[in-house]
């Protein structure tokens, strides 16, 4: 694929914590990111492993990308990374492929973790933008869900 596009953000949340409830995202963040998401429907397998297609449908308003379908890739649960390649939905208008890409590690420099999530994609023309707006969103989601497991471990 021809550009990548990358967030890190460092986090208090257990990075243990954090990938569980990024592995039950399809019906977590619906619920607990009602303003961001639509609704996470399981078209093909079970939501986690490898094969698994999901309807990804985003809240209305927040940008020209109502919906992506994405299909699970590779899954490794020891480092906690997971792939996904986008097989239909907005985002092919504007990127002739997409793949995303999220690693959750502990933080080496004390508690808490470290989560970082990449795309790499072909534009389907030159003035398409650089997915900028997906990076602010992954970033947004990765503080709120820091967020929702403190309040809920407090």
């Amino acid at each position: 694929m021809g550009s990548k596009v990358e967030v890190e953000a460092e986090l208090k949340s257990n990075a243990d914590k954090l990938w569980e409830c990024i592995r039950e995202s399809s019906t977590l963040f619906p619920k607990i990111f009602p303003q961001q998401y639509e609704s996470i429907e399981v078209l093909e397998g079970d939501g986690k492993s490898v094969g698994s297609v999901r309807l990804v449908k985003f809240a209305p308003g927040i940008s020209e990308i109502s919906c992506t379908k994405e299909k699970i890739e590779s899954v490794d649960e020891v480092n906690k990374t997971v792939s996904y390649s986008v097989v239909d939905g907005d985002i092919l208008k504007f990127y002739k492929n997409f793949k995303g890409n999220l690693c959750v590690s502990v933080n080496l420099k004390g508690d808490g973790s470290l989560v970082k999530w990449w795309c790499e994609f072909d534009k389907a023309s030159e003035e398409i933008p650089d997915p900028d707006l997906l990076k602010h969103f992954a970033l947004k989601n990765f503080q709120d869900l820091d967020d929702y497991l403190l309040k809920s471990a407090a």
